[in-house]
């Protein structure tokens, strides 16, 4: 049959091919994606067992399509069967390749759903609609890649959703010209089409209570077949510096932690260099009695005090990067050790001072604070700016950094919002939600700039 003979052809004859003829019926499926003993319920054994003139009545299969010549080889890469006799029929075989539902090992909550998302669209999907039984919610599914094909899901709440928001977001999915997307990584690059900044514009989370939240606030969900993660659109700098699982907490306790937080991202990126400022420039602003502690310490190290922040710095972003690339079981005790280690000895031989080490622990035990991978390395990019400028200027240096970082991050827009929202512009409904909690009786309202009923 030249069908046969061109799927052979089209897949050189891949060893994991599987062509069986039964009469007049043949039946072809990729081994390694199919379930064995689904191939055999939903075809093998009805065939075997019943008439096969009516072959359609015979395909018990739950989802059975009747197709054409030329979409064979997209149902096979996929996962389905092909039945052919006078017609052609794709039977979903597919065969379970994915991990079960567990608990998020990124984004850990005390509080909370502890089940996350998978490498499977449908499993992510239904994870979703579990909390959110309504038909206003819409997914849209595009296939991207010319040689991978990666189904991806665009979901929304149809009745609360700004449309040219949609449609936005539906433009750039459908310009997107790639030979693969092998993660949902790829599309959140190609979706800010690696914008001048190091900071996060989209939002990655593997929680499907955050994006069911996300959802409710008019904001847009894409996920991805193949990946664990969901991309949440827009998303602002507040919504890294303070997460949804503060929801799961009261409110006055919730706001101290955001104060907290904000607390954290300014010190971790600006206490080395007013250190710096500090010892080099502008002694006068601190006490005489610190001060001369401070020179004490630092009587008999080698290098100049700007040298020593930024060795330090770098040898702590190492362990950090080592940190996380180690296998979680014994990554994080040798990166303790290693800092221990370093730690004393360097102060013990009088290569760094003992108020440059604490210094530097602090600027790193307050960056834990926030698990984004790329907002961190944000945050180390302007500390070694800040550090630089304030190296050469003092103080001065050290304010003109904080101009180019405001002016920087101001200059950023996501889906044509700011991205200082919802500091500038001021919105006093998502300023509620995000920065400043109100009790979850009084948040029932929803934000003018995301939601379209309000905007009418």
């Amino acid at each position: 049959m030249d069908i046969i003979k061109k799927i052979e052809k089209d897949f050189f004859n891949s060893s994991d091919l599987i062509i069986k003829k039964m009469d007049n019926i043949h039946i072809i499926y990729l081994e390694s994606l199919c379930d064995s003993d689904k191939v055999n319920e939903y075809i093998s054994k009805n065939f075997s067992l019943s008439n096969k003139r009516y072959l359609k009545n015979l395909l018990s299969g739950p989802n059975t399509i009747e197709i054409k010549k030329d979409e064979i080889n997209f149902y096979l890469v996929n996962g389905f069967s092909i039945v052919i006799k006078n017609k052609i029929y794709a039977i979903e075989t597919r065969g379970n390749l994915f991990r079960s539902i567990e608990k998020p090992d990124i984004e850990v909550a005390i509080y909370g759903p502890k089940d996350s998302f998978n490498e499977s669209i449908q499993t992510n999907l239904g994870l979703i609609k579990r909390r959110l039984k309504t038909t206003n919610l819409v997914n849209e599914d595009f296939l991207l890649g010319k040689l991978s094909l990666q189904k991806i899901s665009l979901l929304y709440l149809d009745n609360i959703c700004d449309k040219k928001m949609i449609k936005k977001i539906r433009n750039k999915l459908n310009s997107i010209k790639v030979d693969a997307i092998v993660s949902i990584d790829n599309l959140k690059q190609l979706l800010t089409n690696e914008n001048r900044t190091p900071f996060p514009t989209i939002l990655q989370t593997q929680r499907p209570d955050y994006a069911s939240i996300a959802l409710l606030e008019g904001k847009i969900v894409i996920i991805s077949d193949n990946s664990p993660f969901c991309l949440i659109l827009p998303a602002f700098l507040s919504d890294f510096i303070n997460p949804n699982i503060d929801r799961y907490s009261k409110s006055i306790n919730t706001n101290f932690l955001k104060l907290l937080r904000v607390f954290c991202f300014i010190f971790t990126m600006c206490a080395p260099a007013i250190y710096i400022s500090l010892i080099n420039f502008n002694n006068e602003l601190l006490p005489l009695s610190l001060l001369t502690n401070i020179s004490m310490q630092r009587d008999g190290v080698p290098f100049p005090c700007a040298l020593e922040a930024f060795i330090m710095l770098v040898v702590c972003a190492v362990i950090r990067e080592s940190d996380i690339r180690f296998p979680s079981t014994y990554g994080s005790a040798i990166s303790i050790v290693g800092a221990l280690i370093l730690g004393e000895a360097a102060a013990n031989a009088g290569i760094f001072s003992p108020i440059m080490i604490i210094i530097t622990a602090f600027t790193f035990i307050t960056s834990m604070v926030f698990t984004d991978n790329e907002l961190i390395s944000g945050i180390r990019l302007f500390r070694f700016l800040f550090l630089a400028l304030s190296s050469f200027l003092g103080l001065y240096g050290f304010f003109i950094g904080l101009i180019i970082f405001f002016i920087h991050i101001l200059k950023i827009k996501v889906l044509d919002i700011n991205y200082t929202f919802p500091i500038i512009p001021f919105s006093k409904v998502y300023f509620n939600k995000v920065l400043f909690r109100k009790s979850q009786k009084e948040d029932n309202k929803k934000d003018p700039i995301l939601v379209k009923e309000i905007k009418k």
